[in-house]
């Protein structure tokens, strides 16, 4: 799977931006990013997941939050320009991404979505994010990411409830 190309990764060679690819074991019953997080031995708080998110102003965006928290969706209203936010359902993720539950990434996604990156991933030297599948996970710099997404920094995570 490492020689594996996804289009996230493609993109990212494409920008020529320097990055590591991390594989690791699926579980299909535990995605959690939590997992993910102990499977490439990093802190959660250095894995981000991707959601999918709907505002009822300005439509579809991408919130990148700590794999130990979740999505402050009054947070992410506001700095959408949106009156309110929710997550979409399940099942029009992979029809608005193009990706699967466990493998989203804001990184050569269907349509270019706003993406809103939690402040936290700053903090990092390195953060690692979805490459697009299950079992993949791409290290890069934050100020990378951001570059290549053009992605907001926005204080958007929450504790875990």
């Amino acid at each position: 799977m490492a020689s594996l190309k996804t289009n996230a990764v493609r993109l990212l060679d494409n920008l020529n931006v320097r990055y590591v690819l991390c594989e690791y074991d699926v579980d299909p019953d535990d995605l959690a990013a939590e997992t993910v997080a102990r499977k490439v031995g990093l802190p959660p708080e250095q894995v981000f997941k991707t959601l999918v998110a709907r505002g009822d102003k300005r439509g579809v965006c991408l919130a990148v939050v700590p794999g130990n928290a979740e999505l402050d969706l009054k947070a992410l209203a506001k700095a959408s320009g949106d009156k309110k936010v929710d997550t979409v359902p399940l099942k029009e993720v992979e029809p608005l991404t193009g990706y699967i539950r466990g493998g989203v990434t804001a990184l050569a996604c269907r349509k270019p979505y706003p993406v809103y990156l939690d402040e936290t991933a700053q903090l990092f030297d390195v953060i690692s994010i979805s490459a697009g599948i299950r079992g993949l996970q791409i290290l890069l710099a934050p100020s990378d990411y951001i570059q290549a997404v053009g992605a907001v920094l926005v204080a958007i995570a929450k504790d875990k409830a």
